[in-house]
Order: structure tokens, then C-alpha cells, then sequence
């Protein structure tokens, strides 16, 4: 039995805790307790805390994830920071013991209540040292630009954050002058993503995004920016039984396999953003449950000029960063894709392995033809994402297998797109989910791939539709008549996210959408 320890605002404690206790319950316990619990299911962000990530193998990236999913055992030899341990001085209530992100919340009004305030700031530190975020030029340390007011006013005739001048369509830095903003991201290169998975009832926004927007470039002294200088701990091999149950984080693939051989019923422990809510909100406690979320031989990430191959363990903004653009589809998944928190907890083997008719990697993993490498204690193989999913959370895998990787053929269609209908823009469930991929050969139709969720028990491919876009000139008329088409495919049901017949619509609005959008701009007609 190992003996569990997790470092905690630079002070090793023992984590004596059971299987399933969560980060959150464990921290609290400790007397950390400005972490929250509001919803229990990875959505609210007031029980955020950052954890050191590796950021290649001879850096740490400072990562926000959420308290109320994981368990603290998946911790073990980690190093998180909490909301009391970002100031110089932990605990202490000074003005010049606070955090710069700390002191841009509290001097323009971003708290009221204060509930959900540890968790955005934590998610907001972890924006303020991202490598590459430059901001204006600093005063005060790096946490305020030096042309901005306490109440977030300019000084000396500058312009206000909010109306900074548009340098560039990118939001990217000109040569001596500060970032363009625009609705998403600010003059200092703040991405307001970083915050989407935390919510505010009381506040509102705006002064919390003033905070955000005013924060300059952190210290060459601050000691969060240079412990990103040194590498991140390595994760070790755990094991943890008691009565009720047993937690092992295996050191190889090959001893996990072989676990899994032994005992198939076993429950894979990545990221915690399906599990943890299992063990929340319906109590599910199984009896042995298996980390396989720093497996190196899970963590891969290669680019070949003829197929991308993605690591089942690596999370969701590991696999955007890896990618860095090169598969424009994935690239208009992500920022839909729950909430910057869940991203960087979440992964593809966990998304693919839940088998959820509503699952958003599924439609557009199936639109890119993608495959499955499936691994056992005898070998591997590779099946068709197409053919992966058998029934309703049902799939082909075996006993004792599991998702290693996903493969994606190149080259890619130069025509995709990624269309996600819910409630809400950001960080809700998919009510429908269509992706499509499509060749063109002089305005006719070529090879096209068309992927959906949340139009039957499984994701699936739209064969009617492609089969009957394909050798079709690529016009209005056929996107109207294969329109037609989409709308029937599935079998969608009525339920409390979207009733049938708006899902059958929305089927058919998005071949249109798709359409108008790969059609060119019109020409500006000039007037004198």
C-alpha cells in the first residue's frame, strides 16, 4: 500500500482518504475551504483550483480544473494551488499580500457574494500565465496596465479596455503596440474562454472581465511564473484498498492491460468529467478503479503526413494545443466542447469510451473517417469510428479492451464544418450535432463524410445524405433537395432538451448553413 501524498500550496500533506472521496471534499477537510461545491457536475466552476501540468518535459503549465469530479487519489505526488495559496502571503488579508489577479477582482467590483469568486480566480490565473498571453505594458508589479484605472477608466487619454483599437482581424500583437480586442479576447491577450465554465449569479460579468482585461504580464520575481520554468511532477505508480473499494494507477500499459484481463468490469479513470458526476449525482462506488490519465503510451500525439494519431489519455486542450490548427474541424470543436475546465481535464478515449448518443467528438471524429486503435492483454486492433458503436452506450470493444488512440486519415477535406445546436452558445449538451467534410472536383460533389449526435441511441454517419450529395453539382438546388434528406435521417426522439421535429429541422438548416457558407463572398458593389 502506498503511502498517498499530495503538495498543496507548497506543503505535502497525506491524502488518507477513501477510493471516491473527491479532490474537493479532501481539500475542504483540510481546512482549504474556499474552493466550493455548486453543482456537482463540473459546470459551475466555484470549486476551481489549478494543478501543475506538464507543458513538455522540461516545463509546467499552471492548469484550472474542477475540485468536484476527480478523486484526490488521482493527486498523488501533484501540485495544486487553491485561491488561499496564490498570494505571497497565504491567508493574509493585506492589500500587498494579494494576487494580482486577486487585487484586479477586488478593486473593480468582480465579487459580491464571493461563493463563486475562489473558483474564477483560479480559472483567471490560469489565463494570466499561459505562455504566449503578452499583455500592455505593466504597472504595479504586472497587475494592472499602466494606462488604466482602479475602476477600469483610462488614464491620460488612452482608450478604454473595451475599445481598444482592432490592430489585426486575429487579435494578435502588432510590433509595438498592444493586442486587439474583440468580443472574446482583450487588449491583453485574456481569453474570456478561460472563464466559460464559471458562473456567476449575483456580480455579472462586466466587472469580472474588466478585472481580466487589466491584467498586465506577471513578474520575472513571481514565484507561480518561474515554478512554469521547471518540469512538472511525474506522475507514480499508486495503490489504495480498502473495504468498499480499490484505486491503482498502474505504471505501464502492459501492467493496465493486464489488470484488465484479470478484472474487465474495472472502471478507467481519466479525466473524472463522466465518472465524477456518476459518483455524484447518482452515487455510483465501483469496486476498482483504474488511472490511466498519465499513461505515456496514452499520451501521444503524432502527426504524419498520410494520418494524425491522438492519445486516448491526452486531454481536449492538450490534443488543440498539439494540433496547433492542423485539422480546422477539430479546431471549430474545441471552443464548443463544454467549458475551458472540463477541456482540460476531459479526452477523446473518455468521450468515445462513454459511447453517448450525445457526445460531441463523435459526429466530427466520424465526418474526418476517423478510426479506433483498441488495445488488449493480446494486441491490438484498429476499427472504423463508423463502426464502432453498436446500440445505445454499447460498442464493439471486448472485455479487457480499451481505447488507446484515434486515428485520423490525411489529407483533409478542404470543406468542414462543425455545428453544435443546444440551449446555450458555450458549455451545454448537444440537443443536435451534425459535422460535415466535404471534396469538391470543380463544384461537384466528391468524397463527403457527414457525422451526428443527438438524432439517435448512437452517433452515426448520414449515409442517405452523402450518398446522395456525391457525383451532384454543389449548387443551391441540391442543397435544398438533399436538405430534404438530411432532416430524415436518425430517428430522433422528444425529450426535454429538443423535441423531434426541431431536431429533424435543425438537421436540415445545417446542410443549408454549410452551403452559404462555402459559396464566396459577393463582390462589393462601390458607388460614386
Amino acid at each position: 500500500m502506498d503511502r498517498i501524498e499530495v503538495r498543496v500550496n507548497d506543503q505535502v500533506r497525506a491524502a488518507a482518504a477513501a477510493p471516491h472521496t473527491r479532490l474537493l471534499d479532501w481539500l475542504r477537510a483540510q481546512g482549504l475551504t474556499g474552493a466550493k461545491e455548486g453543482c456537482a457536475e463540473g459546470e459551475c466552476g466555484a470549486c476551481a483550483v489549478l494543478v501543475a501540468r506538464p507543458d513538455g518535459p522540461e516545463r509546467t503549465r499552471w492548469t484550472a480544473v474542477n475540485a468536484c469530479l476527480p478523486p484526490v487519489l488521482a493527486f498523488d505526488g501533484q501540485e495544486i494551488r487553491t485561491a488561499e495559496g496564490l498570494g505571497t502571503a497565504p491567508g493574509a488579508c493585506a492589500v500587498e499580500d494579494l494576487h494580482p489577479v486577486q487585487r484586479e477582482m477586488a478593486d473593480r467590483g468582480g465579487s459580491q457574494c464571493g461563493y463563486c469568486t475562489p473558483g474564477f480566480i483560479c480559472s483567471m490565473a490560469a489565463e494570466y500565465y499561459r505562455p504566449g498571453r503578452t499583455g500592455p505594458a505593466a504597472a504595479n508589479d504586472g497587475s494592472r496596465p499602466a494606462d488604466a484605472q482602479p475602476d477600469g477608466t483610462a488614464r491620460d487619454g488612452a482608450a478604454p479596455d473595451d475599445i481598444q483599437p482592432d490592430h489585426s482581424e486575429t487579435g494578435t500583437a502588432v510590433a509595438g503596440e498592444e493586442h486587439a480586442a474583440d468580443h472574446e479576447h482583450g487588449p491583453n491577450g485574456f481569453d474570456l474562454h478561460a472563464l466559460s465554465g464559471n458562473l456567476c449569479r449575483c456580480t455579472g460579468y462586466r466587472p469580472i472581465r474588466d478585472a481580466a482585461y487589466a491584467l498586465g504580464a506577471p513578474s520575472p520575481a513571481d514565484p507561480l511564473a518561474r515554478r512554469q520554468e521547471r518540469p512538472a511532477p511525474p506522475a507514480r505508480p499508486t495503490h489504495l484498498v480498502t473495504e468498499a473499494a480499490e484505486f491503482r494507477r498502474p505504471a505501464t500499459l502492459a501492467e493496465l492491460l493486464d489488470l484488465l484481463a484479470d478484472r474487465p468490469d474495472a472502471q478507467l479513470l481519466a479525466g473524472a468529467t463522466d465518472l465524477g458526476v456518476e459518483v455524484n449525482i447518482r452515487h455510483a462506488r465501483p469496486p476498482l478503479v483504474l488511472a490511466v490519465d498519465r499513461l505515456e503510451e496514452l499520451r501521444t500525439l503524432d502527426v504524419g503526413p498520410d494520418r494524425i494519431e491522438i492519445g486516448a489519455a491526452l486531454t481536449l486542450s492538450e490534443v488543440e494545443r498539439g494540433l496547433a490548427g492542423r485539422v480546422p474541424l477539430l479546431d471549430q470543436l474545441f471552443p464548443q466542447f463544454a467549458s475551458r475546465l472540463i477541456r482540460n481535464a476531459a479526452t477523446l478515449g473518455g468521450n468515445l469510451g462513454t459511447a453517448s448518443p450525445i457526445g460531441d467528438a463523435a459526429p466530427a471524429l466520424l465526418a474526418l473517417d476517423a478510426t479506433l486503435v483498441l488495445a488488449g492483454a493480446d494486441g491490438e486492433r484498429e476499427v472504423p469510428l463508423a463502426e464502432y458503436f453498436t446500440g445505445y452506450r454499447r460498442t464493439v470493444r471486448r472485455p479487457g479492451e480499451l481505447i488507446r488512440a484515434v486515428g485520423v486519415p490525411r489529407p483533409l477535406a478542404p470543406a468542414a464544418a462543425f455545428y453544435k445546436i443546444a440551449k446555450r452558445r458555450f458549455d451545454d449538451i448537444s440537443s443536435v450535432a451534425v459535422a460535415i467534410a466535404m471534396e469538391l472536383d470543380g463544384g461537384t460533389v466528391g468524397r463527403v463524410r457527414i457525422g451526428l449526435g443527438g438524432v439517435a441511441a448512437t452517433p452515426l454517419r448520414a449515409r442517405a445524405t452523402e450518398d446522395a450529395l456525391t457525383g451532384r453539382r454543389w449548387d443551391a438546388e441540391t442543397a435544398a433537395a438533399v436538405a430534404d434528406v438530411l432532416a430524415g435521417e436518425g430517428t430522433p426522439l422528444d425529450d426535454h432538451r429538443a423535441s423531434a421535429r426541431y431536431r429533424s429541422a435543425m438537421l436540415g438548416q445545417s446542410l443549408l448553413r454549410f452551403y452559404a457558407q462555402t459559396q464566396p463572398a459577393p463582390a462589393l458593389e462601390v458607388t460614386r
